[in-house]
């Protein structure tokens, strides 16, 4: 998928998709300018011929009939043409802004795990919602405020040169020294505004954040603290705020000074053209109803520009984050992945966070079909890593994995996780049913099909005991479970999706002792002809492997079974003396 990450181009990108309906929309601002226009003068007219009239002539309506149905006709028009205009935005913007919201969220999915692990969530969200948003705005400011004030004033320009082109002239410096002006303004107030926006996003990140771990808040009793931490993006903000704030009333300064002279000119000149015969009374209601509308819209518009140029500003500023190029893509003509064994080869694989710091260096490892695999160490040693790097979340520096022979660089990333199953050590839910998080893992299941997936999983009698059952939301990120309860929704998730790789870590770390032995026979089931790789953190949950990986600094410096690999007394021995019974320590206390 390609989105332009220019401002212009991005718009366009989006806006000819309803070619149709936006073209209309400024169609119908050709109207609202002609009767913006014509309007003063067909008033001119009316009072001209007044002038000339005398109250008691019996033809006077006939007199005034002209201008009086130009008047009420031009309004009709332009009312008819504006509520059509009107019909055609309300059904044209929705979807544009959900095209934007829709391509936009597409893409930002795509992106690689290190993205969203540096980015908040919050502030992501924040992004997605400012582009449509601000593509709106900046489109309707273009069509309602500089495109319709411009053409309202050319066609008012011609008009006014007819009576002098005095007045032509003072209209035209008016307007293009307040346009020029904000122009000129315009870097700083652009510069400015994006950097209020930015803060607006690192406040509500913080924000995001600190409610995302409300737990620790109350644990900690850290409220006054967090109140205080906030101040900082807080400040921050008013700083950045006030930054804007003044540029933008800077400009407005200006504007007023240039309009004073403007009124000013008007006045003077239609006081010495009527004094000189070449102003009419009438002329004097065209010119003033003209120049005060043109005032009015033009300041308008300029004033407009400042939040045209905010709303630019904060697209910038969004698509500077959200359209980044994809560190992971899926390879030109790359096909979906054919699992029919479940072999993974490791070939030469490097890989490493930060330059000239490898945690994997030419590793060369195979796991057989249907091998249930091990992979023990302490904390860092690349477990997580390793596992990671078969779902690719990350790209290989050097070397090749493959599954049943085909390269995972090679196929499609969906087909690739489409046959993995994975039970994280602490699973999340989405904000949803207990049915709908279950069958996330195969969602063309049948009610029936979850329930059962539920009873393997040992979730079905507490979910039933719950009020409303499977219907139940479990709330952001599961919090209205508990820890047992989730990973057994996550292991029922696991059931459902049937993958013929399976990736275990310690997937019944958060259960009790009862739970855990029902688990693991549900488990054993589920491991049955599957490929499955288990990150352990408890050596007793080794025991049905078939083969260990000891690990290492990043390297895979054991490989046997548990047998074997306690009368090596090497790294293995070592650390299962280390565990006694219980978890791993953190590090090492040998080398």
């Amino acid at each position: 998928m390609l989105i332009p990450k220019t401002l212009g181009a991005f718009l366009w990108h989006f806006l000819r998709k309803q070619k149709v309906g936006f073209g209309l929309i400024i169609g119908g601002t050709f109207f609202w300018a002609i009767n913006e226009s014509l309007f003063p003068y067909f008033v001119k007219v009316l009072v001209n011929r007044i002038e000339t009239l005398d109250r008691a002539d019996p033809k006077l309506w006939q007199q005034l009939f002209t201008p009086i149905i130009a008047i009420s006709g031009c309004w009709i028009v332009m009312e008819i043409a504006m509520r059509f205009q009107g019909y055609i935005t309300y059904k044209t913007l929705p979807r544009f802004r959900a095209a934007i919201r829709d391509e936009i969220f597409e893409y930002t999915r795509q992106h690689d795990h290190t993205f969203f692990a540096n980015n908040f969530a919050g502030a992501i969200a924040n992004k997605i919602s400012d582009l449509p948003r601000a593509s709106e705005d900046i489109f309707l400011t273009l069509v309602h405020n500089l495109f319709s004030t411009t053409l309202t004033f050319l066609i008012s320009l011609f008009i006014l040169a007819q009576v002098s082109w005095f007045f032509a002239t003072l209209l035209s410096a008016y307007y293009f020294l307040i346009v020029g002006i904000t122009i000129i303004f315009q870097p700083w107030i652009d510069r400015t505004s994006q950097a209020h926006a930015e803060s607006i996003v690192r406040l509500n990140g913080q924000i995001v954040d600190i409610f995302s771990n409300i737990i620790n808040v109350r644990l900690f009793a850290r409220g006054s603290y967090e109140r205080k931490y906030l101040k900082q993006f807080q400040d921050e903000e008013i700083f950045k705020s006030e930054k804007a704030d003044f540029a933008i009333q800077f400009l407005n300064f200006f504007r007023g000074v240039l309009c004073s002279f403007f009124i000013g000119g008007m006045i003077w000149g239609l006081v010495y053209g009527w004094h000189e015969g070449w102003v009419t009374i009438g002329d004097f209601s065209l010119i003033t109803i003209t120049s005060f509308n043109l005032l009015g819209m033009i300041w308008h518009m300029t004033y407009n520009m400042n939040s045209l140029f905010k709303d630019m500003g904060t697209m910038r500023a969004a698509l500077s984050l959200v359209i980044q190029k994809h560190a992971i893509t899926d390879f030109l003509g790359a096909k979906d992945l054919n699992v029919t064994k479940g072999e993974i080869y490791f070939a030469n694989v490097t890989f490493n966070y930060q330059r000239n710091t490898n945690l994997f260096k030419n590793q060369n490892i195979v796991i057989e079909a249907g091998q249930k695999v091990g992979l023990v160490g302490f904390s860092g040693c690349g477990k997580t890593t390793f596992v990671n790097l078969i779902l690719r979340f990350f790209e290989l520096n050097e070397g090749r994995i493959l599954i049943d022979g085909q390269d995972i660089a090679r196929v499609t990333q969906d087909s690739l996780r489409a046959h993995i199953a994975m039970i994280p050590q602490e699973p999340t839910l989405f904000h949803r049913t207990l049915l709908e998080n279950i069958r996330y893992g195969r969602l063309e299941a049948s009610g029936e099909e979850v329930i059962e997936a539920a009873k393997q999983a040992h979730c079905h009698n507490f979910i039933m005991e719950l009020e409303q059952g499977y219907q139940t939301i479990v709330g952001e990120r599961g919090t209205k479970l508990s820890g047992g309860q989730r990973q057994r929704i996550a292991i029922a998730r696991a059931i459902l999706k049937n993958a013929p790789i399976l990736i275990l870590d310690e997937a019944t770390s958060a259960l009790d002792s009862a739970t855990e032995k029902l688990i693991q026979e549900s488990l054993k089931e589920l491991m049955r002809e599957r490929t499955t790789i288990v990150i352990a953190h408890r050596l007793s949950t080794l025991a049905d492997m078939d083969r260990i990986l000891v690990f290492k600094q990043g390297q895979i410096v054991e490989d046997g079974t548990q047998e074997d690999l306690l009368q090596k007394e090497g790294h293995f021995a070592k650390l299962h003396a280390l565990q006694n019974g219980g978890l791993l320590p953190e590090k090492a206390k040998f080398s």
